[in-house]
């Protein structure tokens, strides 16, 4: 009886497997050519997807999310760095710094404070920061592009202030497995004056360190000990990802990015509700 319960198994097994792979691709390319569009990796969509509809526990789908979101960080980089110039970051370069310092510090401890909380805090504060960011986009689509800086030119300001923001961000990342171009960016133009394309490109360089490390950490913490889990889900989705956002970097104008902001800000509040009420009470039975 156990041989023909174990060999039973096995093709349910195989069959979820096959069906993440298919999934994971499927959904990461749509999801990808949305942050291209946008300047976003597309993170904080992929979430939702990662526990809901292939099924991830929260404290798998986070983990996986930033494991992610390090292979889209190194390609846009490379991509970004083929296309554009470097030298227009030179002068936000002390910001930069700053932003990874207190970055990668709550990067590091980000992990550490997901594993102390239970499953309902950590489900809980999820949906809270992807109903923020669902905020920040539909309110970033009624700004002006462009505005004077919030913080004075001095570096005595400007570093302290990177050092915070940059510790607030490293949370966010370790939390919900995300870049933070969601966050960093709007944090480049509103509070440091840097114009949109230089914010994108500096929000990469901020978000690998930042990311980087919190791979680690939950690398250590035993987070992708199942090694199925980068053949049936990393690979496809950070592919996917990589060959969504290269197709809406060259659709980019297509759709305007205010208006394409404020619908992916009402589907991302929607998409956080559903999902993770949805765990929630699952859990609750």
């Amino acid at each position: 009886m156990k041989k023909n319960n174990s060999s039973a198994l096995k093709p349910t097994t195989t069959s979820l497997q096959v069906r993440r792979f298919r999934l994971s691709f499927l959904y990461a390319v749509p999801i990808g050519v949305l942050g291209g569009l946008i300047g976003l990796g597309g993170a904080e969509f992929r979430l939702p997807v990662l526990a809901g509809t292939l099924n991830y526990s929260v404290r798998q789908a986070v983990p996986l999310n930033l494991a992610i979101s390090l292979i889209t960080i190194a390609a846009s980089l490379i991509i970004r760095g083929s296309t554009l110039s470097l030298s227009q970051v030179i002068p936000l370069l002390p910001v930069v710094f700053s932003l990874i310092t207190g970055a990668v510090i709550t990067a590091f401890f980000g992990a550490a404070i997901a594993g102390r909380l239970s499953n309902e805090q950590l489900e809980r504060i999820i949906l809270m920061l992807l109903v923020v960011i669902g905020i920040a986009l539909i309110v970033e689509g009624f700004l002006p592009q462009q505005i004077p800086a919030l913080l004075p030119p001095a570096l005595s300001w400007r570093i302290p202030a990177g050092i915070l923001f940059g510790l607030a961000i490293g949370l966010v990342s370790s939390l919900l497995g995300v870049a933070g171009g969601e966050v960093i960016i709007p944090t480049l133009v509103f509070a440091f004056g840097a114009d949109i394309k230089t914010a994108g490109t500096a929000s990469l360089i901020v978000s690998l360190p930042t990311v980087l490390v919190g791979v680690i950490k939950y690398a250590s913490r035993g987070a992708f000990a199942d090694r199925t889990l980068l053949g049936n889900t990393i690979a496809p989705m950070g592919v996917g990802s990589v060959i969504g956002a290269i197709i809406g970097g060259m659709l980019v104008g297509i759709i305007p990015p205010r208006i394409l902001k404020v619908i992916l800000g009402i589907i991302l509040n929607i998409s956080a509700f559903r999902v993770f009420h949805k765990v929630k009470s699952s859990n609750g039975k």
